[in-house]
């Protein structure tokens, strides 16, 4: 393992379309998921983040059901559109009771036309399909994000949890600059079956939840979480499966500080390692500065080799998503 100094953040080429930050910031926790945010603190993280060099920006329509791309928009107009990398989602809603797929052409139109109006922006670099929507065909989908493409509205488009076969279809119904997907320890799968394609055909990997949802931080207290955290309803954060993980974790951060790092940045580490992009959230500007850190490491392939064996396909329980949303995700 070495580092390299810790200014600026080095930039990466996502895929054959996209150079970005090594390192992004996820904007998903700011609004909603984990408990109470506080939304000066959210601005002057992203502001913050931007300063540093890390200034691949993520969020969605559904995110708090706008709160998010409010937040963003506030600290755009701040920091100035021009220097970030902006992404949003389309196609997944918010609703009283959880969320709901719409991958319809009206919804998609009408739904980048209200995420821009909150980012306060006529474009965004970055458009995802948020989901794969199991009633349209996906070339309907990503064919009506190509037209608001060539309207100007955004520069590039991408696909997010989607399966071989989706990604596939909608690269040729035009081009994908990136898939992102949850990739992290905890979640190796995409190692195995995503990231080849992605290789194959020139489309970054953007990684989502690379610190499994806090798992991956070292931090996280053996306990029951509140209504509000989307943990109390996920299987890999239930009784016994949290045991048996968070045991797992103090294992990983035992290994992390051998190298003179902490979990969280050993966890980012080594997604940049695949060649993939992480997107870490964020609630506070402390969590930002731990998180940013992992830009500069290099894991040299014998670490690598020993985080295999501690950490294989596999080694955490429980599923990543509770049946609502393991619903959503195409496969």
């Amino acid at each position: 393992m070495t580092t390299t100094p810790t200014s600026p953040v080095p930039r990466v080429a996502l895929g054959e379309q996209l150079e970005v930050s090594a390192l992004g910031l996820g904007c998903m926790g700011m609004a909603e998921f984990y408990g109470p945010s506080d939304e000066q603190e959210s601005v002057a993280t992203i502001e913050r983040a931007v300063d540093h060099g890390v200034d691949f920006i993520d969020t969605a329509h559904m995110y708090g059901g706008g709160r998010s791309e409010h937040i963003v928009g506030r600290a755009l107009a701040r920091i100035g559109r021009d220097r970030v990398t902006l992404a949003t989602k389309c196609g997944l809603e918010r609703t009283d009771t959880g969320v709901r797929i719409d991958g319809t052409p009206d919804r998609i139109r009408a739904a980048v036309d209200e995420s821009l109006s909150r980012l306060g922006t006529d474009h965004v670099d970055l458009l995802y399909l948020h989901r794969v929507d199991p009633e349209v065909p996906v070339e309907e989908s990503i064919g009506t994000m190509a037209e608001l493409a060539a309207a100007g509205k955004a520069r590039l488009l991408g696909i997010s949890e989607a399966g071989e076969d989706s990604l596939r279809r909608a690269h040729a119904t035009h081009p994908m600059a990136a898939l992102q997907s949850e990739f992290s320890l905890s979640t190796r799968e995409p190692q195995r079956t995503l990231l080849p394609v992605c290789r194959e055909l020139g489309i970054g990997f953007v990684a989502w939840g690379p610190l499994s949802r806090g798992l991956l931080t070292g931090k996280l207290p053996a306990t029951e979480f509140p209504d509000d955290d989307i943990r109390s309803v996920l299987p890999r954060f239930g009784r016994d499966a949290l045991t048996h993980n968070l045991r797992l974790a103090d294992r990983l951060a035992a290994f992390a500080r051998d190298h003179g790092l902490t979990l969280a940045q050993l966890a980012l580490a080594w997604i940049i390692a695949q060649g993939a992009v992480p997107i870490p959230g964020a609630m506070n500007r402390g969590q930002l500065d731990e998180n940013r850190a992992a830009a500069d490491v290099v894991l040299e392939a014998p670490t690598l080799a020993e985080l295999d064996e501690l950490a294989p396909e596999g080694a955490f329980a429980g599923d990543r998503f509770h049946a609502p949303m393991l619903s959503t995700v195409d496969r």
